[in-house]
């Protein structure tokens, strides 16, 4: 029987994850496999948080009539990030004290998933994210694992579509001021250097921004002739992208995932018309795409998007590492994880690397009145 419940705590945080030992050995008797998922319920970010627990809900539908991991039914354990950074480990701390979740999804948003970093690295036990800041697999954390490609490859992507199939070389970045603005804005640069084309504005603003006309104007003056951005809220890309338009931009804009995401796209409406973005899902990449697509619009009634499939694959691949381990000893499902390679997810081919990321490669789509259209998928060597 599927169990999918939000589970709160009232007693002080005495377990925390001081306790590794403790936590990780108290899972044996438990007659379900329990897996923690931190997810934003309330906030900004509270309806992308619906379509991350909608992808992991047919997940572990899918799993349990499967047999479950372990033969075990397996029941999902959720906690309230609030989208932001100390909700999002007070969320994390909270699971950490359920000695029987064996392990974890956690956040699309990089930044949370750097707060919770140092409390992942304590408690030891298999955690998938969604958030594409190349530092975070190289942080010498070796619980952490991808699920999205990270933003060196975005960067590329990002690049050379541009510069080589549009033509463009007048440049103006816009990004958020956290970790994942910032490096993936450094990634992009890095790319364009590598292209032989300088940026001629880069913007940043705070994330929560409620008027961008300065960043807008900034760009009007530097005289670019395409946008590239870097959003790690969609509200704020929602706004960003009607003030863009009002003050007459109208140049090219490749942007990174959130450009088409569901929640942006509803947002913005049709100041996102014609616009491209790099998109680690894309329903017509491939049959798993479609067959989750499938699934989750007759869940949602809605298209889905990068929100849902990452929490979709990340399910499965830890029914996949456990299973393959055999026991939920965390040093073996870790080893497990590291060795899956040409497992086919809505997300891509996972092929993991040393440090943790899955996948190598992004898709190419275009807003086309609001549809979002495949247009090709650039892989990278692993």
């Amino acid at each position: 029987m599927t169990n999918f419940t939000r589970r709160s705590f009232t007693s002080a945080l005495a377990l925390g994850v001081a306790a590794p030992a403790f936590l990780r050995n108290a899972s044996a008797q438990s007659p379900t496999i329990k897996i923690g998922q931190v997810v934003p319920i309330t906030g900004p970010a509270a309806e992308a948080g619906k379509y991350a627990m909608a992808g992991a809900k047919i997940a572990l539908d899918e799993i349990n009539k499967k047999g479950g991991i372990l033969g075990k039914q397996v029941e999902i354990i959720t906690e309230d990030d609030q989208t932001t950074n100390p909700g999002a480990v007070l969320a994390f701390s909270k699971l950490a004290t359920n000695p029987e979740i064996v392990a974890f999804v956690t956040s699309i948003r990089s930044t949370q998933v750097h707060a919770m970093a140092p409390d992942i690295a304590k408690i030891a036990k298999p955690t998938m994210f969604g958030g594409t800041d190349p530092t975070l697999t190289k942080l010498g954390n070796p619980w952490l694992f991808r699920c999205r490609p990270n933003d060196t490859f975005s960067g590329k992507v990002i690049a050379e579509f541009g510069v080589k199939e549009l033509g463009l070389k007048k440049w103006g970045i816009v990004h958020s001021t956290d970790a994942f603005g910032t490096n993936g804005m450094k990634a992009l640069e890095a790319s364009l250097l590598a292209l032989g084309v300088t940026p001629v504005a880069i913007q940043g603003y705070a994330n929560q921004s409620q008027d961008f006309t300065p960043v807008v104007l900034a760009l009007k003056q530097a005289g670019i002739d395409i946008i590239s951005s870097y959003f790690t809220f969609e509200n704020d890309l929602g706004i960003f992208a009607r003030q863009l338009r009002q003050l007459g931009v109208n140049a090219p804009w490749v942007g990174s995932p959130s450009i088409v995401n569901t929640t942006a796209i509803k947002l913005a409406g049709p100041a996102l018309n014609n616009t491209y973005g790099v998109a680690d899902y894309a329903e017509e990449s491939s049959p798993e795409a479609k067959a989750f697509a499938d699934s989750y619009r007759a869940m949602m009634k809605v298209a889905p998007d990068n929100q849902s499939s990452w929490t979709y694959d990340g399910m499965h691949l830890l029914a996949l590492a456990f299973n393959k381990a055999g026991k939920t000893d965390p040093d073996a499902v870790r080893a497990a994880m590291l060795s899956i390679k040409g497992y086919k997810g809505a997300e891509g081919e996972y092929n993991f690397d040393a440090n943790g990321d899955g996948l190598h490669g992004y898709n190419v789509v275009k807003n086309v009145g609001g549809k979002i259209e495949f247009a090709k998928h650039i892989e990278f060597p692993a």
